[in-house]
């Protein structure tokens, strides 16, 4: 695990200044860091540059950037791929002087060229630089793990695991796109290919980016929609048999995760996820399995006590912490550092707080992300399934309240708030992304696009208008698909990899892993969602391993009190980034709308009408981002 960054063109970039945007990321890799610059045809140059967190093969050999013996290849790489030592024992003409997998990317390019990705399982951002062609590429991992950001400009690109280095690059201009803001306030994170900056990207899960003689190129090599087509025509129709597959590639899994040269554990919420993860890690390990779980004061919200007596009946060594208000509170401040864009997700607090903890023993902490999105867990997807249901009414309400009649007696406003919501969901692209029509109005109203919109900063709608290319009749799949293009990327993945990061802690997730993905789609879905019981194959798996009654229980969490903050502790920040004045000198947002619009929330908070709005929930995403603006747009952000 590790921080990269560095560049390919005519950028005019020094060694020292290279050293210094890769150090804005020494939290992502406190052991060793490397800087070179290599040079290019055409008058350019590639400069590399790494922060090191060792996890395999501790010693100088596996100093990064890393270079073949012939010099031809040059690579940094932010990651793990689990299957190295399998792929190494193909690559028998290279002669290793490492046993780490950044060795083995120079070996598998040299052999197979950037085709070598196909074989590659894991989490990984990796830049490699061919000296033979000429070209520099990116390459991202399947589902989007580990982040990687790219600018590019007339000159060239420069890249990062983080933006921070791309902000220290000379130059840079800090131009906000308000064409996402809208989405992000809705969303409460940007998704790729998206950033909250003009003319800079995330390189979208699944791709190649390949920098050429001054031209950019991207493709997917692994692409959601694709791959569930082609795993749906081969499906595994016999429960058991599905059972017992998905099973064995869980335990593949989750012994590869286990190859490390430093102390390893698991993240232990005591649900179906975590616990299987750990039940597993537990029979591959030869010591009793370090985990980790956050417990709560208030008696009904804790669920400690469950990740305890789970950790009591699998025998690993458990360790809890009992956090407050307080605690969570304190880490607010530190949200703009560390999630260097604007990210409203407020379980990130939580998150951070349980890597803390890991971090204090082990170096690599599991989880079980992934397990909601691929098997059919989240509540929304019950809520989908009823709108589908419905919407052939909800068309028959809608057409009505548009007749001229109706339409005086404004009928619609008068529909219960459920009526409503499927009565208004009339994109085919959007079918499974219903919510509140107020809200949705809000958050666009929220931002200022006067004179702002440009062919770079085109408004984005807050949902995603993708839904159909998927080819799914049933809702709750193309909303599970959906999940996985989006939200487990953007906002899930993300969450996981700042806040671990924070404290140079690595987390590993064998739900994701590339077979178990893949396998995922060949199972038909009424073996994930049965009878109203989601993700029922999971929870049989982790029946094998752990008692039902100790896993099957009502899901409480545990949410931060936005409402009671906002309106309280932080309610003299809010007030400030709120101001009529500021906002028309800051000019992004609708200074007149966002300043009444808070001024009424701080007033009514969450108590007002049912409209099925969640203020508190806009209204922190616009903290988060004036927070963030404050921090790297106008005062303190330094290395």
């Amino acid at each position: 695990m590790c921080g990269i960054c560095g560049f390919a063109g005519k950028m005019n970039i020094s060694p020292d200044k290279l050293r210094e945007m890769n150090d804005t990321m020494y939290h992502r890799g406190p052991d060793d860091s490397g800087v070179e610059i290599y040079e290019m045809s055409g008058g350019c140059q590639v400069g590399f540059a790494q922060r090191r967190l060792a996890i395999l093969d501790l010693s100088a050999l596996g100093h990064q950037p890393m270079s073949s013996p012939d010099g031809r290849i040059s690579v940094v790489f932010n990651g793990e791929i689990y299957n190295y030592r399998e792929i190494r024992e193909k690559l028998t003409e290279y002669s290793f002087k490492s046993n780490c997998d950044t060795e083995v990317i120079i070996a598998a390019y040299l052999k197979w060229g950037i085709d070598c990705v196909q074989r590659f399982n894991g989490m990984f951002a990796i830049a490699l630089f061919d000296r033979k062609s000429g070209e520099v590429y990116l390459v991202r991992d399947r589902i989007g793990k580990k982040p990687l950001y790219y600018l590019k400009n007339e000159d060239g690109i420069v890249f990062a695991s983080e933006l921070k280095p791309i902000m220290k690059y000379p130059g840079f201009s800090k131009n906000i796109r308000r064409g996402v803001l809208s989405r992000y306030l809705y969303q409460q994170y940007i998704n790729a290919p998206d950033t909250i900056f003009e003319n800079v990207y995330k390189l979208e899960p699944g791709s190649v980016l390949r920098f050429r003689e001054g031209k950019i190129a991207t493709w997917k090599y692994w692409d959601i929609t694709q791959v569930y087509k082609r795993q749906l025509a081969a499906p595994v129709t016999d429960y058991e048999e599905a059972k017992e597959g998905l099973k064995e590639l869980l335990k593949q899994s989750v012994s590869a995760r286990m190859i490390s040269d430093v102390p390893i554990g698991a993240f232990l919420s005591g649900g179906y996820d975590s616990s299987l993860v750990s039940a597993i890690a537990q029979e591959y390990s030869e010591m009793p399995l370090k985990t980790f779980s956050i417990g709560f004061h208030e008696e009904r919200y804790n669920e400690a006590k469950y990740a305890k007596a789970v950790a009591e009946y699998l025998g690993t060594d458990h360790t809890e912490l009992y956090i407050d208000e307080k605690d969570m509170f304190d880490l607010v401040d530190s949200i703009p550092k560390y999630y260097d864009e604007p990210f409203a997700d407020s379980s990130q607090i939580a998150t951070m707080l349980v890597s803390s903890l890991a971090r204090k023993y082990v170096t690599v902490a599991l989880s079980g992300d992934g397990g909601d999105e691929f098997f059919c867990g989240y509540n929304v997807y019950e809520n989908v399934r009823q709108a589908q249901k419905l919407d052939r009414l909800g068309a028959m309400a809608h057409t009505c309240c548009g007749l001229p009649g109706f339409k005086q007696l404004k009928l619609e406003e008068r529909l219960p708030f459920k009526v409503r919501v499927i009565a208004g969901n009339r994109e085919k692209e959007s079918k499974t992304q219903f919510g509140a029509g107020n809200y949705i109005v809000m958050a666009e109203r929220m931002v200022d696009h006067t004179g702002a919109e440009t062919d770079t900063d085109k408004r984005l709608p807050v949902h995603y208008l993708t839904e159909t290319r998927y080819g799914v009749k049933d809702w709750q799949i193309r909303r599970m698909l959906l999940d996985m293009d989006t939200y487990l990327p953007g906002d899930i993945l993300c969450k996981v990899d700042r806040a671990s990061m924070k404290y140079s802690l690595e987390a590993r997730c064998p739900i994701l892993d590339t077979a178990v993905m893949e396998y995922s789609y060949r199972i038909p879905h009424e073996f994930k969602y049965k009878n109203g019981d989601k993700k029922h194959i999971l929870k049989d798996i982790a029946y094998d391993y752990i008692p039902k009654e100790l896993l099957e229980r009502p899901k409480v969490g545990f949410g931060v009190p936005l409402d009671k903050w906002l309106r309280g502790p932080l309610k003299e920040q809010l007030t400030d980034y709120s101001g009529y004045d500021y906002l028309k000198r800051q000019g992004i947002f609708d200074a007149a709308y966002v300043s009444d619009m808070i001024s009424s929330y701080i007033k009514t908070g969450d108590a007002g009408p049912a409209t099925g709005a969640n203020y508190s929930k806009l209204a922190w995403s616009f903290f988060v981002f004036q927070q963030w603006y404050r921090y790297y747009c106008e005062k303190r952000f330094e290395a």
